[in-house]
């Protein structure tokens, strides 16, 4: 294999395919990325048997051939070269790398091709087509729901479901959930549900950039696997066995108190009750007032408190509708959806101190449906 690349190029690449290089391999193989010749242009490829990243860059390729690089120094190598040209020429026989990049020579001992596992390729013929942005935002508002226990795999998962033209993403921990609804122009002609890794899916959105128009996405049948294919970038992942909770039931439906705050005066303040509670579990206490007598406005007092710290409250004008309510809520939960709810003032739906608390933006519109549900915490008198 002799092959040339631009530096930057390839620097790109190897941010992107090295999401997929595991912390702790189960095999040396996977410590490598792939680098490979394909219709005259270069492909890099990592996988951790889960997940399976391929790139695609220009360049030049003298003669085909592929081998596979320690993923670390290759990219630790690359990233502080000189924004020139790379020459990457391979001695198959023993196989060792030599890069050539200005006056900087190197040699990379490397391990033969053959051995590195085969991961597919996307089918950009087949598949259904997402708006690649809009799909980015799904996921930011559904995978922080996501559990991050390796023991319960379907909670680490993101339920993707397809009916017609509307995608339905939902995520839960068993103590917060995430669901968001999206109208898209294209819809499917064929229904599905699947449950993919909560990690794949936020790998996948930290690649989708604003170039992408669309993501496609697929799922060959009998592999167990969900591809995403976008400009020179293919994503594989495995998907979850397991059935998802029936989640729908746990959204409540009527409230006796719906509360509108601006955002951002929510979320300084949960900032600020954060510090007090974190020798607490994270609680922080929601005291919900409407008006009284000549006020036009109720307000929202988030309080919190800590022994040996001491203790935070703050008050924030708000439009309440219904009873006054007090509730205890785990503040770093609140803090990650006011992160990523996106809209200037939200609604905080709330039945009774033990029953779950919805927040969702107040502008919601019709092509996109975002609701939060927090389970609260108990309030020890």
């Amino acid at each position: 294999m002799r092959v040339s690349v631009l530096q930057e190029n390839l620097q790109r690449a190897l941010n992107i395919v090295t999401r997929a290089v595991p912390s702790r391999p189960t095999l040396p193989i996977l410590n490598n990325v792939m680098i490979s010749t394909d219709n005259a242009r270069i492909k890099l490829s990592a996988t951790n048997l889960d997940l399976g990243i391929h790139v695609w860059i220009g360049g030049s390729v003298d003669e085909e051939g592929a081998t596979t690089v320690p993923a670390k120094l290759f990219y630790d190598l690359v990233s502080i070269l000189s924004p020139e040209r790379i020459d990457l020429n391979l001695d198959k026989r023993t196989q060792t790398l030599y890069l050539h990049c200005g006056g900087n020579n190197n040699q990379i001992k490397c391990i033969d091709a053959v051995e590195f596992p085969i991961i597919p390729e996307a089918d950009a013929s087949t598949g259904i087509a997402v708006p690649a942005l809009e799909f980015k935002r799904m996921i930011e508002l559904v995978a922080f729901s996501a559990s991050k226990e390796e023991n319960k795999p379907v909670l680490a998962g993101i339920l993707t479901r397809m009916e017609g033209n509307t995608l339905i993403m939902a995520a839960t921990d068993g103590y917060r959930l995430s669901e968001c609804r999206a109208v898209l122009e294209r819809g499917a002609t064929t229904s599905f549900q699947v449950i993919i890794p909560a990690r794949a899916l936020f790998e996948l959105s930290r690649i989708i950039s604003d170039a992408d128009e669309d993501v496609l996405i697929s799922l060959p049948e009998g592999r167990r696997q969900v591809m995403f294919h976008l400009n020179n970038v293919d994503v594989v992942s495995s998907l979850i066995d397991g059935t998802f909770p029936d989640y729908e039931r746990a959204i409540p439906k009527n409230f006796q108190t719906i509360t509108t705050v601006y955002t951002e005066d929510l979320l300084r303040s949960a900032r600020r009750a954060a510090i007090f509670a974190r020798d607490n579990a994270d609680t922080t206490q929601m005291h919900i007032r409407p008006p009284e007598g000549t006020h036009t406005h109720g307000e929202v007092v988030l309080s919190s408190s800590s022994a040996e710290k001491g203790s935070n409250e703050s008050l924030i004008d708000a439009s309440v509708e219904g009873a006054p309510l007090e509730i205890a809520l785990n503040v770093r939960y609140l803090l990650e959806v006011l992160g990523v709810v996106g809209d200037d003032q939200i609604e905080i739906c709330t039945n009774t101190s033990s029953d779950a608390c919805l927040i969702r933006p107040y502008h919601n519109d019709e092509y996109r449906q975002f609701q939060h549900v927090i389970m609260p915490m108990r309030i020890n008198n």
